[in-house]
């Protein structure tokens, strides 16, 4: 029996590419398709803003009292996906100041995960026994307001200049037991091909460094970045593994499915860590949905990180009930693949807690009481 080949990508077309802001309606596609023309017309002001959002008082408000703590930076892409009319858009929420920054609660931390504390020289971050974080620019397409490290990132003085880099890797090279590089920032893809290649290469010439990964959000942020010529460019240093930030189902456009195909096509291995944010992504069928459009861009769901600690984003900030809700959620009633791992980053530096909805009921002797994820209860008896 004869079966017809199809060779047209269905899945690529369930995506759709975002409308263009009127301010950006005539700009050519060169340019638009450009990573560095993206960041170069990023969102800084109040004013450019207003010529793309109907901005609302609070958020002027907002932009005014918080720009010189933290700043605002939005590439014209990302600001393509955002509701005009609507500031309690899942996008809008997480890339435009609102007044929840102001407030920085008695248990705010600076540092919220301690990384500054396992800091042996600047940029590395060795907590776990057998890796280390590589912090190699302050700089971000999108400054998201609910970020982690606002201590550091949007902040020219926090760069990793290049007696940074040399005294980190010159660390990661002494110490024979770092096996896994997290190289972060920051984002990493901020770097031009020509410095990241440098990083990858001299982290590759080390006998005992197995893997490494890029921790990114340039997937969704600015998906322009991800170039043939920089896709090509990895394939020479693999394994090589991706880590990357989609919040909302809004973020999986074409340009998104692209740029993931280009990695994945490259042999690159790509996880997604989501952040739970209220208002966001608070609810189990968006996160269902946001999974299940991931596992179509070859994207695996591996973290639902609990909102960190840090200062000015309470407001984001869920009940821990809430993440169990969407694991109980998920957990049988969809695939495994779709079901990440969900988290706690231990304040201080405690590194990552995974906590779980409760399915082992009791045990008597070698009987285990367990239910399933529609409730029922099963007996599994041990030899």
């Amino acid at each position: 029996m004869a079966y017809e080949i199809v060779t047209k990508n269905t899945v690529r077309d369930r995506f759709k590419s975002p409308a263009r802001p009127a301010i950006w309606a005539d700009t050519p596609e060169k340019d638009w398709n450009n990573w560095v023309w993206q960041q170069q017309k990023r969102i800084k002001s109040m004013d450019v803003l207003e010529k793309v959002l109907n901005v609302t008082q609070e958020e002027r408000d907002a932009f005014a009292q918080s720009h010189e703590m933290f700043n605002m930076g939005i590439t014209p892409y990302y600001a393509s996906l955002m509701d005009k009319d609507d500031p309690n858009c899942p996008i809008r929420l997480q890339s435009v100041p609102k007044k929840g920054e102001l407030f920085v609660a008695p248990i705010d931390l600076e540092d919220p995960l301690g990384e500054e504390k396992d800091m042996p020289v600047p940029g590395i971050t060795h907590r776990y026994p057998d890796r280390v974080l590589f912090y190699t620019t302050h700089n971000c397409p999108v400054y998201c307001r609910h970020c982690t490290r606002k201590r550091k990132v949007s902040d020219p003085s926090s760069a990793a200049q290049t007696r940074q880099l040399e005294e980190g890797l010159a660390y990661i090279e002494a110490h024979k037991e770092i096996r896994d590089v997290v190289i972060s920032g920051g984002d990493p893809l901020s770097n031009s091909d020509e410095r990241l290649e440098y990083i990858l290469s001299r982290l590759r010439a080390m006998d005992h460094i197995e893997v490494f990964r890029l921790g990114t959000r340039n997937l969704v942020t600015l998906p322009q970045r991800i170039t043939d010529s920089f896709a090509q460019m990895l394939r020479k240093y693999h394994p090589v593994f991706v880590h990357t930030h989609f919040n909302h189902p809004k973020e999986c456009t074409q340009e998104a499915f692209d740029a993931c195909a280009k990695l994945a096509d490259a042999g690159c291995v790509i996880h997604n860590q989501m952040v739970l944010l209220k208002g966001v992504n608070d609810d189990p069928k968006i996160v269902k949905e946001l999974n299940h459009k991931l596992l179509m861009m070859r994207v695996r769901p591996y973290y639902i990180f609990q909102c960190d600690m840090a200062q000015g984003i309470s407001h984001f900030r869920t009940p821990v009930e809430k993440g169990i809700e969407i694991i109980q959620a998920l957990r049988g009633w969809t695939s495994g693949m779709a079901v990440p791992q969900y988290v706690i980053d231990g304040p201080g530096g405690g590194g990552k807690i995974p906590i779980f909805p409760n399915y082992i009921q009791g045990r008597e002797g070698k009987k285990w009481i367990l239910r399933n994820y529609k409730g029922d209860r099963y007996e599994y008896i041990e030899p």
